[in-house]
Order: C-alpha cells, then structure tokens, then sequence
C-alpha cells in the first residue's frame, strides 16, 4: 500500500522521499560588523578556556629550555672557576716557593 493511502499518513508531515525547503529556518546572512564581533566573542572564548593549559605548556618549555641553558652555563662557569682556583694556587705557591728560595740565599 503506498504511504499517501495509508489511514496513518498525514500531507502535511513530509516523509524521508520529499525535499523538504523551510523558507523560515534559513539562516540570515551575517554583516561584516557582527563576524567580526563573533570571531572576538569566539577568540576571548578559546583563549579563555585554553590560556591556563597554554600557560602551563609555556612554563614547561621554558623550564627545560632554561634548565638545560643554566646547566650549560654553569657548567661554563665550573670550568672557569676551576682553571682560575688553579692558576691562583700556582701562582701561590710559586710565590711561597720564590719567598722560601730569597730567604735561603740570604742566608
């Protein structure tokens, strides 16, 4: 039995085989001004919601990157110092070498 001659079928409730166009639904076009609006609406949104993860993200980065940047530094610094405690030490003891020689030729 075809679904028009059904006791159940309603005309005015389309079935899933008609093209249903519903003047009334469609959307209006939207102007310039409030797209600009809504994408400012929608940025401060996500931005919103996504600032505390993007913050933390940046943090983590930064930390590593500054970890590893301190740690080389350091290490630089390390060396620096050891060659300078060095030097400072041999020049120490070759004044206290030097003092100990003056005093004995004197003598």
């Amino acid at each position: 039995m075809p679904e028009k001659d059904r006791p159940d079928h309603d005309e005015d409730v389309p079935v899933l085989t008609e093209m249903v166009e519903d003047e009334g639904q469609r959307r209006p076009a939207v102007d310039g001004p409030a797209l600009e609006a809504l994408a400012r609406e929608l940025e401060r949104a996500v931005l919103e919601r996504l600032g505390p993860e993007v913050d933390r993200v940046i943090e983590e980065k930064l930390a590593k990157n500054l970890n590893q940047v301190l740690g080389q530094g350091m290490d630089g610094v390390r060396a620096e110092i050891t060659v300078t405690v060095r030097q400072m030490v041999r020049e120490a003891i070759a004044a206290s070498v030097a003092r100990a020689l003056s005093r004995t030729e004197r003598k």
